[in-house]
């Protein structure tokens, strides 16, 4: 279908899914698109350009593709563009040319998803150029269900980091389970106790830092700390462990914080708020 490979997400899964939501399949009526059908003539061909008008960061390119492809296999498919460029407003992202009916039935599908994730790439390398290089950016889990891996994607495009995936890949004791647990260094040290290799711990206070240390933690979150608190705090860890700035992190903030001496900085607001891209596709009759 693509030669896109995003660990952990089955492309054709998403195309069927998608495709299937917005055609009704399984519905009364349902599992067809009226309007094509009853006013675009069956052989009728189409050739259309994909472009942005905005300055953007791209990202989802090959899956919108990948919807065409499925409904008309014989469709020409030309990209002009690659995920993780920066484009500039007008630029062509791609041509198709192929059966009317089908490009007009995959055009929503593969605008939405175009459009979502060159938004979260757009918004991603704007932070990542307001740090200047001074720390690497990461992601959060904040993102909608069923959407992690592509959203994730976007922000690899975009010039982050993925933090963890979920909640399998690393423990992340937060301020909740450092509640029931009884204090930072008992609840670090359960995970060690667990086998756990990758523990990363919440401190809100710079006396959380050498309790959590010392039992055990390989990375610690500062949280909702200012700048000159997390230099502190970095100077306290002294290379012991990788210090992750987070917590209402913004991009006229992000650059002060980047350069606090943190090795990450982690944005929820990449994939839970960014706008999407404004991609359009204009066809003409062949």
């Amino acid at each position: 279908m693509t030669d896109l490979t995003i660990p952990g997400f089955d492309l054709a899964t998403f195309i069927h899914a998608t495709l299937a939501e917005d055609l009704g399949e399984g519905l009364p009526g349902g599992g067809r698109d009226v309007t094509s059908e009853s006013v675009i003539p069956a052989d009728a061909r189409f050739a259309g350009v994909m472009d942005s008008r905005d300055a953007i960061t791209l990202a989802g390119l090959p899956i919108a593709a990948a919807f065409f492809r499925h409904l008309d296999p014989s469709v020409e498919i030309e990209m002009l563009a690659q995920d993780g460029d920066r484009i500039a407003p007008g630029t062509p992202l791609m041509r198709v040319v192929g059966n009317a009916r089908a490009l007009l039935t995959a055009e929503r599908s593969a605008l939405n998803t175009v459009q979502h994730l060159s938004g979260i790439a757009t918004m991603t390398r704007a932070y990542v150029d307001a740090m200047a290089g001074h720390a690497i950016l990461l992601d959060t889990r904040k993102t909608i269900p069923g959407l992690r891996f592509l959203e994730k994607y976007a922000t690899r495009m975009g010039g982050a980091q993925n933090h963890r995936m979920g909640l399998w890949d690393a423990a992340m004791i937060k301020d909740n389970h450092v509640a029931v647990a009884g204090g930072v260094g008992p609840a670090v040290a359960r995970a060690k106790a667990a086998g756990v290799t990758s523990i990363i711990c919440e401190v809100d206070r710079l006396d959380q830092i050498e309790p959590a240390l010392v039992a055990g933690a390989t990375h610690l979150l500062l949280d909702n700390m200012g700048p000159d608190a997390l230099r502190e705090a970095v100077a306290l860890v002294a290379g012991r462990a990788p210090c992750e700035a987070s917590g209402g992190v913004r991009l006229d903030t992000i650059g002060a914080i980047a350069a606090s001496g943190v090795t990450y900085v982690s944005v929820g607001r990449l994939t839970q708020s960014a706008p999407a891209a404004d991609i359009g596709l204009d066809f003409a009759v062949l």
